[in-house]
């Protein structure tokens, strides 16, 4: 079983300025520091930010994800395009065959934007009430981009 959910939130904060924490690793270490409730602590196992980037998440105790290992393999500069894959942990020891994560900074005019986030799964047969947590990944990716938004409007 496929699908997919997306996400899209407007904000009042220039794409560019987003872009500079969405396309990197920015992003993930924002995100630790804003919401330490979501996540205990974020290890760069390989790469600078670019394509090819894994990192390692860990997840608070309690959770119902422990850890995962995601994969940078696509960050489009034009068209400030990240693709994230789950490789190991995370939604793969739920029954997911795969787990992918697209977040876009999409210009809307000089001072606004549009966060536009699209997870994309495949669940194993036998494995379909675990789908929900999809929807509960989703509003965790809303909260952060809320969060990321207010920082960045509290910085300008």
């Amino acid at each position: 079983m496929a699908g997919q959910i997306e996400h899209e939130l407007e904000v009042n904060v220039h794409a560019d300025v987003l872009w500079e924490i969405y396309g990197g690793l920015e992003f993930g270490r924002l995100a630790i520091r804003l919401l330490p409730k979501f996540f205990s602590s974020l290890e760069v196992i390989e790469g600078d930010g670019g394509v090819g980037t894994v990192l390692k998440l860990v997840f608070p105790e309690g959770a119902f994800l422990s850890y995962q290992k995601e994969k940078f393999t696509v960050i489009d500069n034009e068209k400030r395009l990240k693709v994230v894959e789950v490789i190991e942990g995370g939604f793969l020891e739920l029954g997911f065959s795969f787990f992918r994560l697209y977040l876009q900074i999409i210009e809307k005019n000089p001072k606004s934007s549009i966060i536009k986030s699209t997870l994309e799964y495949e669940v194993k047969p036998g494995f379909e009430a675990n789908v929900s947590l999809v929807s509960a990944q989703n509003q965790v990716l809303v909260t952060i981009a809320e969060a990321i938004t207010n920082y960045v409007a509290e910085k300008i």
